[in-house]
């Protein structure tokens, strides 16, 4: 018997939810990547998308551990020489409490086409509020 290899017609893509309220950054990053990824799932194929929805709500709620509330700096460069801008943990959680979510999760998939695939089925909220009630997301419970 050969390599199994997931064919679109194969891949059935759930939504789930997730209460990020005093879950750990990077405990709920790593998971919420794998179930993006499709890990999860027997027919799971590198080099398809075979992930489920993400919907992420209270992500200004989420939890850091140690000193890195007030630590944590987020690197970008404008591409121009002495270009790098830096922003605060506390800056981010203020403006775009959502962006944390997203930054954590996007340094865990992979950084080409299909990254950028699977990040468009993350969406992380803010608050408890979300428009996405037409989908019936699961709950998920992330430990």
């Amino acid at each position: 018997m050969g390599t199994f290899s997931a064919k679109p017609t194969d891949i059935k893509q759930d939504w789930y939810i997730v209460d990020a309220e005093d879950i750990v950054l990077g405990r709920l990053a790593s998971q919420v990547a794998q179930i993006l990824r499709g890990k999860h799932k027997p027919i799971f194929t590198p080099h398809m998308d075979t992930g489920d929805f993400i919907i992420v709500i209270n992500a200004e709620k989420v939890r850091l551990t140690g000193k890195k509330a007030e630590a944590k700096t987020y690197f970008r460069h404008t591409g121009y020489p002495g270009g790098q801008r830096t922003t605060s943990y506390r800056e981010l959680l203020e403006k775009h409490p959502e962006r944390i979510i997203q930054k954590a999760v996007k340094g865990m998939i992979p950084h080409n086409r299909l990254g950028r695939k699977i990040m468009k089925k993350l969406k992380v909220y803010a608050g408890t509020e979300h428009p996405h009630e037409a989908q019936q997301p699961k709950p998920l419970e992330i430990k």
